[in-house]
């Protein structure tokens, strides 16, 4: 990576973060902003021993959505990446797991372990930036909510990003996360280098010059392959963007989706089922010079978190408890969403404000399935509805890019994304079911970090390089070292 001045120091803390890292970056002399990413937990300092050797497990430990409850054997809270290579090294050699952990935001099991949990809160910021390519180096710990303030500090962005930033930057790459737009990619589709600690407790650098197998099935691992301690991003130039949010009738927005989504830069949709109203995102990408028309601060706080947090909070609660109420708690919910358009910079407009807790199940399908897939969930759930479980949350549908990413959800094809929600107070387990049955006879491939059933057979069939991947991780993990229950079943043991 190019250095370039700076009159600015580096940041102490992402510099120390990358001790015992072979070979280390060629780094940007970072500005002070940098230095607020080097922060460990939110909210307080990392707990946990000065060597980052485990400690006694730390109770249980719950995902978000409260979709998976487990108790590590011993918890990790590194400081460096040297750390990380020593904590791995030592429990290999005591035969025992290690799973990394981000922000737990993943709805599957993928992050459950009874070995040594590794916490990579202190792993946090930038550590390089080449402003000639628009290319930059993140610590894997890095939440997505700091990373675009410390990019934009640097006149970056991300390209794209999801409606959700509280999981940390590794979290995301390895589970295929993604926002919307056909003309973008997943976060995978943007790492261009990793820095991966493998079982053996070796350091490596893989893009597509040094280890482009390597790279190429790390880019979305599953945390199958190590641990990713450092990931180098292809940003842009920041921007802009201006939100329409707006309603409108179901039926047309499904007839237009996707040449609307050809079209626009960024669509996306929410439906609550049983209503006629589809609630429309469009984002348009503008320069930073347009001008800033943001949300004004208390009308986002009465509309975004007082009404579309609190009172959906207390509606779901009541939807649970009496079902029946839940087409008329639909239909309210539809009509209450006002037109609105703003504008602000792209990593507040992409993101949402997600306060109540829900499960959800998301499947890509073939963008041009779209039509058939929306019309045959829209029947699913009213069946189920007139059988006694409604759904109270809406469905969301986003689109991404085709991309080359071993395990992306999007590998080889254009994609819509389908997301189904329910109350976390709910049971999917029989909804989940019947909309996973119905996606998989349209050739849907599961969000990674998303509630599935699918095994190691199945992904043999959906992804041509599933093979190539399998035989990366035989390579760098022979022993299994970061297995666990959930990747023995979607990997095989």
């Amino acid at each position: 990576m190019t250095a370039s001045p700076s009159p600015a120091s580096p940041s102490r803390r992402a510099l120390g973060a990358l001790r015992g890292a072979v070979p280390p970056p060629r780094l940007v002399r970072l500005p002070r902003a940098a230095r607020e990413g080097g922060a460990g937990r939110e909210g307080g300092a990392v707990r946990g021993h000065d060597d980052g050797a485990p400690g006694p497990g730390a109770g249980r430990r719950t995902t978000w959505s409260g979709s998976a409850s487990w108790a590590p054997a011993e918890t990790a809270r590194p400081g460096s990446v040297a750390e990380v290579a020593d904590v791995v090294r030592r429990a290999a050699a005591a035969g025992r797991r290690v799973k990394p952990i981000g922000a737990g935001h993943s709805f599957s099991p993928i992050a459950v372990t009874d070995g040594v949990q590794l916490e990579l809160d202190a792993l946090s910021g930038l550590t390089g930036v080449d402003r000639a390519t628009g290319r930059v180096r993140v610590l894997a710990g890095t939440p997505l909510h700091r990373l675009g303030p410390l990019l934009g500090a640097h006149g970056l962005a991300l390209a794209n990003m999801g409606d959700i930033d509280r999981q940390s930057l590794a979290g995301a790459l390895s589970t295929s996360t993604h926002g919307t737009g056909l003309g973008f990619t997943g976060y995978g589709g943007m790492v261009t280098g990793l820095r991966l600690v493998t079982a053996d407790g070796a350091v490596r650098w893989l893009d597509v010059r040094t280890e482009p197998e390597l790279f190429q099935a790390a880019r979305v691992g599953l945390g199958a392959l190590g641990v990713v301690v450092e990931a180098e991003i292809q940003a842009v130039p920041a921007f802009l963007l201006r939100a329409e949010e707006r309603s409108e009738p179901l039926e047309d927005v499904v007839a237009s989706f996707v040449e609307r989504s050809r079209a626009a830069d960024h669509l996306e949709f929410y439906w609550f089922p049983g209503t006629s109203v589809a609630l429309t995102k469009e984002n348009t990408r503008l320069p930073l010079g347009s001008g800033l028309d943001p949300v004004p601060p208390l009308r986002a706080a009465v509309m975004d978190r007082i009404l579309a947090n609190g009172l959906y909070e207390a509606t779901c609660r009541l939807g649970a408890r009496m079902p029946r109420l839940v087409p008329a708690l639909n239909a309210a919910a539809a009509r209450g969403v006002d037109r609105r358009t703003y504008t602000d910079v792209s990593h507040r407009v992409f993101v949402a404000d997600r306060a109540v807790r829900f499960r959800e199940m998301e499947y890509a399908l073939p963008l041009e399935r779209f039509t058939e897939a929306f019309t045959c969930l829209r029947a699913l759930l009213a069946d189920r509805a007139r059988g006694g479980d409604p759904v109270s949350f809406p469905v969301e549908v986003r689109t991404a890019a085709a991309d080359d990413v071993w395990l992306s959800t999007a590998h080889g094809r254009e994609s819509v994304y389908l997301a189904v929600h329910r109350y976390h107070r709910e049971d999917p387990t029989d909804c989940f079911r019947a909309v996973e049955e119905l996606f998989l006879g349209l050739d849907g491939r599961p969000h990674w970090g998303k509630e599935h059933t699918r095994d190691a057979a199945w992904a043999a069939e959906a992804y041509p390089r599933f093979g190539d991947f399998l035989a990366q991780r035989d390579a760098v993990d022979p022993g299994r070292v970061f297995a666990n229950d959930h990747l023995n079943r979607v990997l095989g043991a």
